[in-house]
């Protein structure tokens, strides 16, 4: 195990992560293993990846330092050799071949490195007929059948943004995996490659439906199912002022309440009798759109009819609960979601804002133990 110099912070604090610069999964999984304590170092490109954000506000950034290599130049693959054998891990997210081409491989770096963990982060994986295509999000989940289940049944699928394959499918995968295998690399002294594919956790996200699926308990089209919106009492509904809540009624005692609180009279029969449910839905929609948004958050508050108000991005922070919770905290000028999950022994918090590509070369080079990275030691005079 390696030690940080910086100070600890989370559980994590102690564990060394060297991140290849890229855009999506890869980053916010780096983003992640900081906000828990790690000591990442992202390694940026000359002139940044593209389609990055201006780096004061890429928050995926935060609690991260850099330094910029140019994997092109003659001693770029060197300087994160030498990166690689003082870390627990390194995560890239190249297409399949770019990292052995660049130099900076899983071979070379676990002839530095035998106990390090390799993370690889793509969308189709590194091996199978699609591993050398380009794509993002929307396509990797498409082929999944994940894509398929969302949305109106006669509408097309709706676009989950890019939070249910970059970085549930994706992201989340990454880290699980680099973790179980950082813990084995500790048991053995033998680290490994994680080939972390968003096809791959996408689809591993479906298992109770696939269970449901194979049961009879769930029908192979959008809008037709308990969970995918044609239920009536899970769901949304707007509300007299274009907004929306958000309904989860499932169990009888909920529905009773539900019921009672929305004002709609005796519906328990027609909890289970789906011949019923596209009537149920109409008056429940009816009596959604009779008050407000803040006027049904009102009525619903403090009960368990499992009825919510459907906040925006700007909204969701000043949430009584969120609020009281601090699930989103205020660094550096910037509203963001706080570190989770929460620890008991070890807490974690926003620590730095986003890392400025190379701002920490200097303190890296030392606290590492790499002097390769300074330009005087690399071009002596």
């Amino acid at each position: 195990m390696t030690t940080a110099r910086t100070p600890g912070h989370g559980p994590l604090s102690g564990v060394r992560v060297v991140e290849l610069a890229g855009i999506g999964p890869g980053p916010f999984a780096a983003m992640l293993l900081a906000d828990l304590g790690a000591d990442v170092v992202r390694v940026d490109r000359p002139g940044g990846p593209g389609l990055a954000i201006d780096p004061a506000h890429d928050v995926t950034n935060r609690n991260k330092r850099s330094v910029v290599v140019d994997l092109k130049a003659p001693d770029g693959p060197e300087q994160v050799l030498g990166l690689a054998a003082r870390a627990d891990i390194l995560v890239e997210g190249y297409r399949p071949g770019v990292a052995e081409r660049l130099g900076v491989g899983p071979g070379p770096c676990h002839a530095r490195n035998p106990r390090l963990v390799y993370g690889r982060m793509t969308g189709w994986g590194q091996e199978g007929p699609l591993a050398q295509r380009a794509g993002h999000d929307i396509a990797y989940i498409a082929p999944t059948g994940t894509l398929g289940m969302i949305g109106r049944p006669d509408e097309p699928p709706a676009v989950p943004a890019n939070l249910l394959g970059d970085y549930a499918g994706g992201s989340l995968y990454l880290v699980v995996g680099v973790l179980a295998a950082l813990h084995h690399a500790r048991a053995s002294g033998t680290g490994q490659v994680v080939d972390a594919a968003i096809v791959d956790g996408t689809a591993h996200l479906s298992t109770m439906i696939h269970g449901m699926l194979a049961a009879g308990g769930w029908q192979d089209r959008r809008g037709a199912n308990l969970l995918d919106g044609g239920c009536p009492y899970y769901g949304t509904y707007e509300t007299a002022d274009g907004r929306y809540m958000a309904v989860g009624a499932l169990e009888p005692q909920f529905y009773a309440e539900f019921l009672t609180l929305l004002g709609v009279g005796d519906r328990a029969a027609a909890r289970k009798d789906v011949t019923r449910w596209g009537e149920l839905r109409e008056e429940v929609a009816a009596r959604f759109k009779s008050r407000t948004r803040d006027e049904w958050t009102a009525v619903f508050d403090g009960t368990d009819a499992c009825v919510a108000p459907v906040l925006s991005l700007r909204e969701a922070p000043h949430h009584p609960h969120l609020a009281a919770r601090g699930t989103f905290t205020d660094h550096g000028g910037i509203t963001q979601p706080a570190p989770a999950p929460r620890f008991s022994a070890t807490p974690t918090s926003v620590r730095t804002g986003p890392a400025r590509p190379g701002a920490d070369t200097a303190d890296v080079a030392r606290d590492w133990d790499v002097p390769g990275l300074l330009p005087a030691l690399r071009n002596p005079q």
